[in-house]
């Protein structure tokens, strides 16, 4: 009989079954979190809704919303006294928690700040004026990939061209096979980069893209950098902290930011801004100034004056969360890998389709393409489906529509041509009836003879 199934009676140190016979020392119960634990921390997701899209908002626990309330009651309670006496500390602790998490020098490395896109604007406000102030060449040329998050492409649009910088994206071939391909085509902007006289002032490297999603090679691309006399490099891994290793001294970066609130669990909205101390960090500012101007960056992002900053303060109880499962962080990044490729796999054999990357360039997200008969043809498109399986099916996944490459729509090959791809993500809260969920509704439109064309334009 399996042990699970036993009916153990307990007796001082001995443990017997019903016959009473001896089976075993008394049983220790497992100090790690339990499946049913586990529910009842997220109770609070909509039961009717397979949330397979933790990627875009991430997802906080019962405990850890909790700690926040008990932090936002401190200061309704006595706003002065959270102010002169608790604010401060309180972020201090969180920063020296995020230092350890990656592995930073020294805590003054560690600023806190609402979310990455803020720390885009820091990074890059400071570029901005060292093109005003003539540090450096009008011309001279920023670099970034491709499929850089939209908000700092318009961050670098807003702060680095129009300050005079020259942009060069970094074009990335989807589905990707290996770091080689990018590592090729990072190489080839950094030489474009340097052509006619010009200096390379700064490098975005993005740890993992959103959408489409990938694991990029970020250390032998900080490495290139160094190699080629690249200025400055910020890595903005908004989904990394909690989804792959995030380690500061071996990638080497003078910049990097991730989220919280992704894949750490913390409320909306809260990520750290690691700057290496040998960087120029004098010059970086929070674009909100407040009367802590001038007293450093982590103590400028502290206060950027009255607001709600408990998601910034429960990052203590949020690594506390983290410790209730088996291998702590690494344990919980481990398995939501290798579930999400299993459950990728399944979906992408049941819809006879292919994954966007290797495993191994994949972390708690993946790719699957979406048959071609559905006809995804546009971005309005794969906004659409995902409203349709919102509504319809009760499924939230985010969808990328890949631009067809020459050729591939011609009639022998377009039965072959996936152009959608479903970003699938796993995080704790998940079960495999979420991704069966999925699939069963792809192969119920499939069956019906559904196309993107049948969905409404509005």
């Amino acid at each position: 009989m399996d042990s699970h199934d036993q009916d153990f009676k307990e007796n001082g140190d001995s443990t017997h079954d019903d016959n009473n016979n001896h089976v075993s020392k008394k049983i220790k119960l497992s100090p790690f979190i339990s499946d049913s634990e586990i529910r009842e921390e997220f109770a609070h997701h909509d039961p009717g809704v397979a949330r397979i899209n933790n990627g875009s908002f991430g997802s906080c626990p019962a405990y850890v919303i909790a700690a926040q309330k008990e932090w936002q009651l401190r200061f309704l309670r006595q706003p002065d006294d959270f102010y002169f006496n608790q604010l401060q500390k309180g972020i201090l602790e969180s920063r020296k928690v995020i230092k350890d998490l990656v592995n930073a020098d020294d805590v003054e490395e560690v600023t806190i700040v609402d979310n990455a896109t803020t720390a885009a604007a820091i990074v890059l406000q400071q570029i901005g004026w060292s093109f005003a102030e003539g540090k450096f060449q009008k011309g001279d040329a920023a670099v970034m990939l491709h499929y850089a998050y939209g908000a700092v492409k318009k961050s670098i649009q807003a702060y680095v061209s129009r300050a005079g910088g020259y942009v060069i994206e970094v074009n990335l071939p989807f589905p990707v096979k290996s770091n080689e391909e990018i590592i090729v085509e990072f190489r080839k902007a950094l030489e474009k980069g340097k052509s006619n006289g010009r200096k390379v002032r700064l490098a975005v490297i993005d740890h993992i893209t959103s959408m489409p999603c990938v694991v990029i090679p970020v250390k032998e691309l900080v490495k290139l950098c160094r190699e080629e006399g690249v200025d400055q490099v910020f890595v903005d891994a908004a989904h990394a902290i909690g989804s792959v290793e995030v380690d500061m001294k071996d990638i080497g970066a003078d910049f990097y930011t991730s989220n919280l609130h992704k894949w750490f669990f913390c409320p909306p909205s809260v990520a750290f801004l690691y700057c290496r101390r040998s960087s120029k960090v004098s010059d970086l500012h929070h674009p909100v100034v407040s009367h802590e101007y001038g007293n450093g960056l982590p103590i400028e992002s502290a206060w950027i004056g009255t607001r709600d900053y408990s998601s910034q303060l429960v990052v203590p109880s949020a690594l506390d969360f983290v410790n209730r499962f088996e291998g702590g962080i690494e344990g919980i990044r481990k398995r939501n890998h290798e579930i999400v490729i299993k459950m990728g796999e399944m979906l992408s054999e049941a819809w006879g389709t292919l994954l966007g990357s290797p495993p191994d360039m994949c972390s708690s997200m993946v790719m699957v393409g979406f048959p071609a008969s559905l006809e995804i043809s546009s971005e309005v498109d794969a906004l659409k489906l995902r409203k349709h399986l919102r509504e319809s099916f009760g499924i939230e996944v985010p969808i990328y529509y890949r631009v067809p490459e020459e050729g591939e729509l011609e009639a022998q090959n377009k039965d072959n041509c996936i152009t959608g791809y479903a970003r699938i993500s796993h995080q704790v809260y998940n079960t495999d009836d979420d991704y069966y969920k999925f699939r069963d509704a792809i192969n119920q439109l499939i069956q019906e003879g559904f196309t993107c064309k049948m969905l409404p334009s509005n």
